[in-house]
């Protein structure tokens, strides 16, 4: 097999059969996706892995005539390449995320040097990106995960992986108060992808609106540890820990009485702000663990602070509450 390109890096016309999107009656003959990667067409390469090997006598029907479907991904890699062995399994993971959108051809240089001389592939890892039978875009070294994902959206064009559709479908059912549905949803999700954060968290919080405290011990106790320290993940847990809190805490109004007749109560005030967040007056609640560590930070090994990062925890990085209650926070600290 020989690889010719043209000046621009575009590859020379050779005789590749047309795969156009469209059948003769002109209808549309896109695969419809399913959450699990595979699709519904019925053609060979419709058919084929979604990560694959190949080698100079499959690269043409592999990455070429494939990319007429859906752009393809080659990884340029070599067993003695450490980086490669970091990128690999990154961007499996993504390709596979992306439901049969994409697909992920493996090429090993040292087995095949005809097609990495040809591509001028130097160093590796080194990563093509083809659509229509064309190189369009490529990278090259370890890029961290944030990256790999940006390089997909990209080539994606806008295009959203099943995965994604479903993680906004079990959103969207959330906000919208079905919260069965929504945590039957994340449950399918996290049962086809383990490790996807979102799920996870999403079903910790719609399990904790249907009250399964049961349910969500289980979960959590599964978790591995890096996974459950991950930012989505820890949000959710930091919420259920402070739902479980408040329920011991008491009635808000019952210690805003006890609170206004003994004010230097921190045990009291302590409880009063965890019932506060029970009852989803978050502001408040910060408020008053802000005023609590104004007064006494140290009282109980810097409880009202630790609660407060709890709060900061449950909400998320991104939340205005969370934003404007750190900067709160550090005014008070560092006066």
């Amino acid at each position: 097999m020989e690889i010719k390109l043209n000046p621009d890096g575009t590859i020379k016309p050779q005789a590749v059969e047309d795969r156009s999107a469209r059948s003769t009656d002109g209808t549309s003959q896109n695969p419809e996706v399913y959450l699990d990667g595979t699709t519904s067409s019925s053609s060979s390469i419709g058919n084929a892995d979604i990560i694959k090997d190949t080698d100079a006598a499959n690269f043409m029907v592999d990455v070429i005539e494939a990319s007429m479907e859906v752009p393809v991904l080659v990884d340029f890699w070599a067993p003695w390449c450490g980086p490669c062995k970091q990128l690999g399994p990154m961007l499996e993971k993504l390709v596979r995320q992306t439901g049969g959108l994409l697909r992920m051809v493996k090429v090993n240089i040292d087995e095949n040097q005809e097609i990495a001389a040809q591509l001028r592939v130097q160093s590796v890892p080194m990563v093509y990106a083809f659509k229509n039978g064309q190189p369009v875009d490529a990278f090259t070294g370890a890029l961290p995960e944030s990256q790999l994902k940006t390089f997909i959206d990209r080539l994606l064009g806008g295009a959203k992986p099943p995965l994604e559709s479903a993680l906004e479908e079990a959103q969207a059912m959330m906000d919208a108060g079905d919260l069965e549905s929504a945590a039957e949803v994340f449950r399918q999700i996290h049962s086809e992808a383990p490790d996807n954060e979102v799920a996870i968290a999403g079903l910790i919080r719609a399990m904790l609106g249907n009250n399964d405290t049961e349910g969500i011990d289980r979960i959590i106790a599964e978790l591995p540890a890096d996974m459950a320290s991950k930012n989505e993940v820890a949000a959710a847990i930091s919420a259920f820990e402070l739902s479980q809190q408040s329920k011991e805490s008491g009635d808000a109004i019952e210690l805003k009485a006890k609170l206004d007749s003994s004010p230097t109560n921190h045990q009291v005030w302590l409880d009063y702000a965890i019932a506060l967040i029970g009852n989803d007056q978050h502001d408040e609640a910060i408020q008053e663990l802000i005023k609590m560590i104004k007064t006494d930070r140290n009282w109980n090994e810097e409880a009202a602070r630790k609660q407060l990062l709890k709060v900061f925890d449950a909400l998320g990085p991104t939340h205005d509450l969370t934003i404007s209650g750190r900067r709160a926070l550090s005014s008070v600290l560092f006066s």
